[in-house]
């Protein structure tokens, strides 16, 4: 089971998201992403499912950030990564990427895959700093009209952005 501390913020872990959890990140999905949010059901449904890996981080009992991806086959998805605001900028958000990555790879996958909003330049920004590029554009793709930028990232030790952990 993973469980770590994240040595950049001091009373910090990173650990796999429980059925604990759920409420708890549901309650932050819906103030982080209201025109989107996912229902409470599908977070009970996602972490149950094999393909699939979600982590918390949590700072003095309170959970601060939450990522998920699916992995099936060669390619991985992030289905979802999110920093609560006043949290933002503290090496969360890539700490659960780097983690999603590694477990990624150990799956098999050789790239993953994500959806950010085309407004959304803080994440953006943060992937391309990762080693992602965009592939597509989906016009319209969210709730309220927002374009989605589909990224990409070469999972493999011989490419350009790969992961080398």
């Amino acid at each position: 089971m993973l469980h770590s501390e994240l040595p950049a913020v001091a009373h910090a872990i990173m650990r796999e998201m429980t059925l604990h959890d759920v409420e708890a990140v549901h309650t932050a999905e819906l103030s982080l992403f209201p025109a989107d949010a996912w229902p409470l059901e599908m977070f009970f449904a996602e972490i149950q499912h094999p393909t699939r890996a979600y982590v918390v981080i949590e700072k003095e009992g309170e959970i601060v950030g939450y990522a998920g991806a699916m992995c099936i086959a060669d390619t991985a998805d992030i289905q979802t990564i999110a920093v609560l605001p006043q949290y933002e900028g503290q090496g969360y958000g890539r700490a659960m990427l780097d983690f999603l990555h590694r477990e990624s790879a150990q799956r098999g996958a050789q790239r993953i895959l994500l959806e950010v909003r085309a407004d959304n330049l803080r994440a953006q920004n943060l992937y391309h700093l990762n080693g992602y590029r965009q592939i597509h554009c989906r016009a319209g793709y969210y709730n309220d009209g927002v374009d989605a930028l589909i990224m990409e990232k070469s999972l493999t030790l011989n490419s350009p952005g790969a992961t080398h952990d």
